[in-house]
C-alpha cells in the first residue's frame, strides 16, 4: 500500500482540503486562485485525459509525483522542478517561539503578494490564504516574514510559503515562524511535512536543525493545455 504522502496533492483534496476541491473521481482540484495544484487518484492516461477535460482554464496547474512521468502532446510541460518531500516525525517538541507573530486576515493579502512576488516561495494567490493558519511577522507595518500551511492529506499537514523579505534575513524569522506550525500541527495530533527544492541547501540546513528529515524525492511539474 502506498504511503499517504505519495499523492500529497490528492489524498489532501479528499481529505482536509475537501473544502477546497473541484472536480470529479478520479481527478480534483483546486480554484487556480487558491491553488494551482491538480491531482489524479492513479496517474493514467485515461485520468490525465479526464484533467485536460475537467481544467477550465489554460494556465499551467501544478502536480506532484515522486516518480518522472511523461505528459502526452496535449499538455505543454515549460517546468520540472526536482524537489525534496520533508517529514517531521520526531515525538519531541520544538523551542518555544519568542517573536512576535501576527495572524494573518484578508486585510493583508496585498502585501502577502507582494512578499511572496518578491522571495518567490512557491505559488501564491490571491486566495491561497484559504489554506488557513498564515502568520506574519512585522516591522513598522511592513510584512517582512511569513509562513502558512497548504496540503492537509489526512493527519499529515503541509507548511508553506516560509519567506523573508531579503532586507531581513539572518534575524531568525522563518525559523520563529517554522517553530509556531509546528507546535500547532503537533498540538492538533498532526504529522508535520514540507517541500522544498533540492538545491535549496540553506532552507534544508534550516529545515533539518528543526527535526525534519527527507522522505522521499519528488518531481513537480507544471503542465498546462496547448
Amino acid at each position: 500500500m502506498s504511503h499517504v504522502l505519495d499523492n500529497p496533492a490528492w489524498n489532501a483534496l479528499q481529505s482536509g482540503n475537501k473544502h477546497l476541491a473541484f472536480g470529479d473521481n478520479p481527478v480534483s482540484y483546486f480554484d487556480k486562485e487558491v491553488s494551482p495544484f491538480a491531482a489524479l487518484e492513479e496517474n493514467t492516461e485515461a485520468n490525465f485525459q479526464l484533467l485536460y477535460e475537467q481544467i477550465r482554464h489554460n494556465g499551467p496547474i501544478l502536480f506532484v509525483t515522486p516518480v518522472e512521468i511523461a505528459f502526452s502532446k496535449q499538455w505543454e510541460v515549460p517546468r520540472v522542478i526536482k524537489g525534496l518531500q520533508m517529514v517531521c516525525d520526531t515525538a519531541t517538541m520544538p523551542d518555544e517561539v519568542t517573536a512576535q507573530l501576527t495572524p494573518l486576515t484578508d486585510d493583508h493579502i496585498p502585501q502577502m503578494l507582494e512578499l511572496t512576488k518578491l522571495t518567490n516561495p512557491g505559488p501564491f494567490a490571491s486566495r491561497t490564504i484559504n489554506f488557513g493558519h498564515y502568520q506574519g511577522i512585522f516591522e513598522d507595518g511592513k510584512l517582512v516574514a511569513m509562513a502558512g500551511q497548504r496540503l492537509h492529506a489526512f493527519n499529515y499537514a503541509e507548511i508553506s510559503a516560509v519567506c523573508t523579505h531579503p532586507d531581513h534575513t539572518g534575524k531568525g524569522y522563518a525559523r520563529q515562524l517554522l517553530l509556531n506550525q509546528i507546535n500547532r500541527i503537533k498540538a492538533a495530533s498532526g504529522i508535520p511535512f514540507l517541500h522544498v527544492r533540492y538545491d535549496n541547501h540553506r532552507a534544508i540546513k534550516v529545515y533539518e536543525s528543526l527535526g525534519f528529515a527527507t522522505r522521499i524525492e519528488v518531481y513537480f511539474y507544471v503542465p498546462k493545455k496547448v
